[in-house]
């Protein structure tokens, strides 16, 4: 079932919390934002969500079209080692 937008824009928000050298890393795209984290766990949450649009583009669906769980699996699957 195709989920209608509610007037908003989904956007998709990841969030790091073991920084402890005081940088503050944020990455932001029309679609997502990305903040916080150590530089790898900032990187690897980075390369997540890419890879997630990237195939969310081949399978021709939005962010805002696609269910939860869905959306779950593509990340988790796209996830690096």
């Amino acid at each position: 079932m195709d989920r209608a937008p509610s007037g908003g824009k989904a956007h998709l928000l990841g969030v790091g919390l073991d920084c402890d050298d005081g940088h503050k890393r944020i990455t932001k795209a029309e679609e997502f934002s990305i903040v916080g984290g150590s530089e790898q766990t900032h990187d690897r949450m980075t390369e997540t969500v890419c890879k997630t649009f990237e195939e969310l583009e081949q399978k021709n669906k939005k962010l805002d079209h696609v269910e939860p769980q869905e959306l779950a699996d593509i990340l988790y699957k796209n996830t690096p080692d």
